[in-house]
């Protein structure tokens, strides 16, 4: 890996604090690209300056992805990081522009999130409910975890590493850290306040402590993403059109009941952390459908 490549992760990690799995996803698709250019190039001792790494060479880049048998959607996302990271050598004076500004990537079909309908929804927490009502460890966790996921819109990796000291179950309300470590305010519902209440009488049976992490194992540990991911796997096995989904179709569902109920886009964009609204108004796109099939259902006049 060249010296300009880890100065470029090193800056990621410490200045933009991204996650370290978003570093090394940078450090794979760079590598990728480094690999390219030995090959493109037919030398080793090239530089990133625009004599060797041109818009032709990027270009060459993309058409080798697509060889190697790759997806529209990883092409364009190496594409992305070979981009910012020549971005950040011109901005730090290594070469006199960014050829990758001109590059365009492949076209992308829009892929709508998967999520549970308002049927499906009842159906899993009818079986989270139940599995609380059992008032063991697990199974208070397990409702606490659909409530946050789905009440409050939360990532898992914020619902990971959610802290007791960050909820405020007077406020209704929680402080979260998001993706670039920003932090937001996020609603906590009635119904996950109570099901936290219940969950920390089983949760001081193996930790003592009224701080650290909220979600906690048999040892009283920071319970996994895995198991996190497992526990809601379980819940969707109880309704059909929620099998095979993950844990992030319920911030999916989250963002899509809201738009149908009428909220703004704006809000919607701040209640799930997102820096740009174009990647709020995919769940428009889900909305609107919906409104066409009632529409088509509707009118008498629509087919």
């Amino acid at each position: 890996m060249s010296s300009e490549v880890e100065e470029f992760l090193r800056h990621l990690e410490d200045e933009r604090q991204l996650s370290p799995n978003t570093v090394r996803a940078y450090a794979k698709d760079l590598s990728e690209l480094t690999d390219f250019l030995d090959q493109y190039l037919g030398r080793q001792d090239w530089s990133w300056g625009d004599e060797d790494v041109d818009r032709l060479a990027l270009r060459g880049f993309l058409g080798w992805c697509g060889r190697k048998g790759l997806s529209k959607r990883t092409a364009a996302r190496r594409l992305a990081a070979a981009r910012s990271f020549l971005s950040f050598l011109h901005r730090e004076n290594v070469i006199d522009s960014n050829p990758g500004r001109s590059v365009r990537g492949p076209k992308l079909d829009k892929r709508l999130p998967g999520h549970l309908g308002a049927g499906d929804v009842r159906e899993v927490f009818d079986f989270a409910e139940a599995e609380a009502a059992r008032n063991t460890l697990g199974g208070t966790r397990t409702l606490v975890i659909l409530e946050l996921l789905y009440g409050s819109g939360l990532r898992l990796s914020e619902l990971h590493g959610l802290d007791v000291g960050v909820i405020d179950a007077r406020a209704a309300q929680a402080r979260v850290l998001g993706k670039g470590r920003k932090e937001r305010i996020v609603p906590v519902t009635e119904s996950a306040v109570r099901a936290m209440e219940r969950y920390a009488l089983r949760r001081a049976e193996v930790t003592d402590r009224t701080q650290g992490p909220l979600l906690v194992n048999q040892r009283g540990g920071r319970l996994s993403k895995r198991s996190i991911q497992a526990t809601v796997r379980k819940c969707f096995e109880a309704a059909a059109g929620a099998r095979g989904l993950s844990a992030h179709a319920l911030r999916h569902t989250f963002a899509t009941h809201l738009l149908e109920a009428g909220a703004d886009l704006l809000a919607v964009k701040e209640l799930l952390g997102h820096v740009s609204l174009s990647t709020t108004q995919i769940y428009t796109h889900t909305s609107k459908e919906r409104l066409l099939r009632v529409y088509k259902d509707a009118h008498p006049r629509s087919s």
